[in-house]
């Protein structure tokens, strides 16, 4: 596997906001979940699971609620506005003031034709969704109280609405409310508390399901208004439900942590053909420490989030076969891309933060050691430079040049780049003006490898190249793919000669730019799954790609065909338990002094990949470095296998080689993040 002296890094404070509403579109199989800084992630769910694209919040707009129409993403918040996003350039497309106060609810019909909104001055207010904007259309009838929820009857003929102590059901045709469902307070209550109807559901029976404060989960019958049922699902407050496509399911989140399951099936422990059905009780989930703000209700799963900043994937195991992938407990914590650069030539590290940037120069050691020692420390890590970002709008990328001497970040206003002189003790930044009129904001920055050019990802997957003097920029040229594709690129990359570039975009294309020439050298066969990470080799100019199925293919950019050794994995095929990791290879890197390693790495192992030995087949042992330790060499050397896995680092957000051969490993220890997290609202104690 090779030895490195390791800088094991944990003072990067990375904290990840909590979620605050998910929504999730069947059409494309894709999950919008909404963080309390206002940023926007987008999942696809047919692919892995895998973050494909992030919209950046903006200070003050924190997002309450998510809707999807068809293809088009949706959001409202407390600041009154409804706001539609340009998911191709991957911010709001524009903003709709509601005029109705905090709008703490939308909801789309099943037509997709009409968008509600439920307001803090007691109106629900409707607009139709046109081709290009949405377009106020009328009030339904104004109420005391805030609406907190809707949900619209699958006919789009009446809405549904929680408020405080009480659900409305409005004809949508006639703008009245046709019925009044009165909420009890619960036992013990005091008479002037009033209870929140956090969450509302109108089944296509006309059953209406409602979630509420006092902790109750209460099904209705919608044609006469009465209540049919309580459950009494915890002492605080049901925050969320969902429903399950076929109307079968409801689960509902707390604030304890828990999601509760309701299915509607027969009580009788042998049901008889025709026997009536009621909502039943039936499971409850503890995967959360805190509230469950978020939740959805897939066909084969439940999605949630909450305070705990996790994304949960809890699969139903009587919709999925067990003991497979399908069946396997995901949980979403750190983003799948890169937030630290890195100078491998200046030893200097890069963290990226929503507000601010941060300079760290590595620590050093003296000496060296046997394999596993702690090397005492001689020089510690100092943080040389905090950089604030201009404006309200949260930094989206940033990138630090190689040789430590440049350094740049955008947001969706503009790019921003700076010249760093590091001298001894003396640290001085300077902004660079005049910035090329092609440079209007962009997804992916870097750097190449001598530090003389710049590139910036733009619109419609193009990528604008600068050249870089010392207090000056200038556009060379913009490079564009001839596929003609409008998604984002998601990856730049660089070859260290400085001949190649290799950018990737959500449409899974990957391109390759010959920097000598500015123009397109070839595109690579597209394949089903997108790119989370590629790098082109320093030696032998074949480009690694790893995709978000864990697929791993190497292309010889001068033969522009996939190499023998890709070729004979791909026959072969990967090792089952590699296949099964549920966190995407964010990086690939390569090790200088010996041409066939591959370094790659996800957030809970790095490897090592050796090209020159045997790939592992189905049946071989793959995490089997401990016991190749206990072997004798002779006997080592038969046992080996390409795939050398080091888990002895966990929760990285990243791992670099420097130019002097030694590691970088990123970690954020998950308990760090939960020491930061706010006291739950109660705890579960034994026996209680």
């Amino acid at each position: 596997m090779g030895e490195f002296k390791v800088h094991r890094v944990r003072f990067f404070d990375y904290m990840p906001s909590a979620i605050r509403a998910v929504a999730f579109c069947r059409r494309t199989e894709r999950l919008a979940a909404a963080r309390a800084d206002g940023s926007v992630e987008i999942f696809n769910f047919a692919d892995n699971y895998f973050q494909e694209k992030v919209i950046p919040g903006r200070d003050g707009r924190a997002v309450e609620a998510l809707c999807w129409v068809g293809r088009r993403l949706f959001s409202a918040g407390l600041d009154g506005e409804i706001t539609e996003y340009d998911l191709e350039n991957l911010r709001p497309r524009y903003s709709l003031e509601a005029y109705g106060g905090p709008v703490w609810t939308i909801s789309s019909n099943k037509q997709g034709t009409l968008l509600a909104a439920g307001c803090e001055d007691g109106t629900v207010k409707m607009f139709e969704i046109l081709e290009d904007r949405i377009q106020f259309q009328r009030n339904l009838d104004r109420q005391k109280g805030r609406i907190v929820s809707l949900s619209w009857h699958p006919s789009g003929a009446q809405i549904a609405a929680g408020m405080m102590d009480m659900i409305r059901i409005f004809d949508t045709e006639t703008g009245h409310a046709s019925h009044r469902l009165l909420v009890e307070r619960g036992a013990g209550a005091s008479k002037t508390q009033e209870v929140v109807v956090w969450s509302v559901a109108f089944l296509s029976d006309s059953t209406i399901i409602s979630g509420d404060s006092a902790g109750k989960v209460q099904i209705w019958d919608g044609f006469t208004g009465t209540l049919v049922r309580t459950h009494l699902v915890t002492k605080w407050d049901v925050l969320v439900l969902s429903v399950s496509p076929d109307e079968s399911s409801v689960i509902a989140g707390t604030s304890e942590g828990t999601v509760t399951q309701f299915q509607f099936i027969s009580s009788a422990v042998e049901p008889l053909p025709g026997s009536d059905r009621q909502w039943v009780r039936t499971r409850t989930f503890k995967n959360h420490s805190h509230d469950v703000r978020a939740l959805v209700h897939t066909d084969t799963a439940v999605v949630s989030g909450g305070m705990d900043t996790q994304l949960v994937v809890r699969p139903l195991l009587d919709k999925v076969e067990k003991n497979t992938q399908e069946s396997a407990l995901r949980k979403i914590t750190f983003p799948h891309k890169n937030l630290v650069s890195c100078a491998k030539k200046a030893g200097l590290l890069l963290f990226q933060f929503p507000d601010h940037l941060e300079v760290w120069r590595l620590g050093d050691s003296d000496g060296n050691g046997k394999p596993g020692d702690i090397l005492p420390v001689k020089r510690k890590p100092e943080k040389l430079i905090q950089l604030n970002r201009k404006g309200d709008d949260q930094i989206c990328c940033s990138a630090l040049s190689p040789c430590g001497g440049w350094l740049a970040y955008s947001t969706v206003c503009g790019v921003r780049l700076y010249r760093l002189q590091l001298d001894n003790n003396n640290i001085c930044i300077n902004k660079v003006s005049k910035v090329p009129k092609e440079l209007c904001s962009a997804q992916q920055l870097c750097f190449s490898s001598d530090s003389s050019r710049f590139f910036a990802s733009s619109s419609q997957s193009s990528v604008v190249v600068v050249g870089l003097q010392q207090l000056e920029w200038r556009h060379l040229q913009t490079l564009r793919p001839k596929s003609g594709s409008r998604e984002p690129v998601n990856l730049l990359a660089p070859s260290e000669d400085g001949r190649w570039l290799v950018t990737a975009n959500t449409d899974c294309e990957i391109h390759v730019f010959d920097l000598q020439k500015l123009k397109l050298h070839c595109s690579l066969p597209v394949y089903a799954s997108c790119p989370t990470a590629v790098s082109v080799h320093p030696t032998s100019g074949c480009l690694v790609s790893v995709h978000a199925d864990r697929q791993i293919l190497e292309f010889s950019l001068e033969q522009k065909e996939y190499t023998e050794w890709s070729r004979k994995l791909q026959q072969q095929g990967l090792h089952p338990l590699w296949l099964q990791r549920d966190t995407p290879v964010t990086a690939v890197t390569f090790d200088p002094r010996n041409p066939a390693h591959i370094i790659l790495h996800d957030a809970f192992m790095f490897c090592v990949i050796d090209q020159t030995l045997p790939l592992p087949d189905a049946k071989t042992n793959l995490y089997n470095q401990l016991v190749l330790r206990s072997l004798p060499p002779a006997e080592r050397s038969r046992n080996g296998h390409a795939f050398k896995i080091c888990k002895s680092f966990q929760n990285l957000l990243s791992v670099a080689l420097l130019e002097d051969r030694s590691l970088v490993v990123v970690e954020r220890p998950l308990q760090d993040i939960a020491a930061r997290l706010p006291a739950p609202v109660r705890q579960k104690k034994f026996a209680t």
